[in-house]
């Protein structure tokens, strides 16, 4: 694994790159993860791809310090830069995202479809957006909520609590979202994060038709037993796409970047078009 920054504002937006092959591969990571999260795919398919992953702000190794906000346009500008720095197949490019990473890839489709040939998508966000994800990042109101509670969380640690002991909080909901407001610094990320990212508003219907105009092949793939986002909203778009977009269900939860599934990883990639 090779490593380098880019320069953005007065941020320095690190990424990792792997491999010699003729086809530019993006990969955006999870939340909390970073580029890193991909070392196996590089390892095993380097020799057809050139991987290339950046760490989000607030994320791995990336340094920012432009506000609380990136913007989807930005974010392009960036990986058209970096991209030049390899001698390669510009003309398409072939997007991986996983998890909030595939809300990314799906906001970049949208943005420059021309440019992207092949979705992968592994139990991506994105495809529905969560009222409570609506209201502290597209609402000022919610927002400043947002903030007063990850700095005073009592109220949603009862709220939480209570929800559990009811049985009205899936048990794996509740110890997602506990993990994430038990600790003073992980509140602090999951508001930078959050807030930073809240341009990712994929357009569904927009990037159907583009789809749809380009054909480009999707593929998604989601873990059976994931409680976090659901397979059911792949399946939902893919209905109208379905000339392009196919969905594999595997027998997992919502981690999917993992060795083990490598294979069907793969065979998203390489299927035919």
């Amino acid at each position: 694994m090779s490593s380098a920054y880019f320069s953005f504002g007065n941020s320095r937006i690190h990424y990792s790159y792997w491999g010699t092959g003729g086809r530019l591969l993006l990969c955006f990571h999870g939340y909390g993860e970073s580029a890193a999260s991909f070392a196996f795919l590089g390892e095993a398919l380097g020799g057809d791809f050139t991987i290339l992953a950046i760490d989000l702000p607030y994320h791995g190794q990336t340094k920012w310090d432009d506000g609380l906000y990136l913007s989807p346009q930005d974010l392009l500008h960036v990986l058209e830069q970096i991209a030049r720095q390899f001698p390669l197949d510009q003309q398409a490019w072939w997007c991986l995202g996983y998890s909030m990473g595939g809300r990314v890839a799906l906001q970049l489709f949208e943005l420059a479809p021309d440019r992207i040939g092949r979705l992968v998508l592994l139990a991506t966000d994105g495809l529905q957006m969560n009222f409570w994800y609506w209201l502290a990042t597209q609402t000022t109101a919610g927002n400043k909520l947002f903030h007063w509670t990850m700095k005073r969380p009592g109220w949603l640690f009862f709220l939480l609590r209570a929800g559990h002991v009811l049985r009205v909080v899936n048990p794996s909901i509740y110890k997602f979202t506990a993990h994430y407001v038990d600790d003073a610094q992980v509140r602090e990320n999951l508001y930078a994060r959050w807030t930073t990212m809240r341009g990712f508003r994929p357009d569904l219907a927009a990037i159907g038709r583009f789809i749809r105009q380009y054909e480009t092949p999707v593929r998604l793939l989601y873990g059976n037993y994931d409680r976090i986002i659901r397979w059911e909203r792949g399946e939902r778009f893919c209905r109208p796409n379905a000339a392009y977009c196919s969905l594999t269900l595997l027998p997992a939860g919502h981690q999917l970047l993992q060795a083990k599934f490598l294979e069907v990883i793969a065979k998203a990639l390489y299927l035919p078009t």
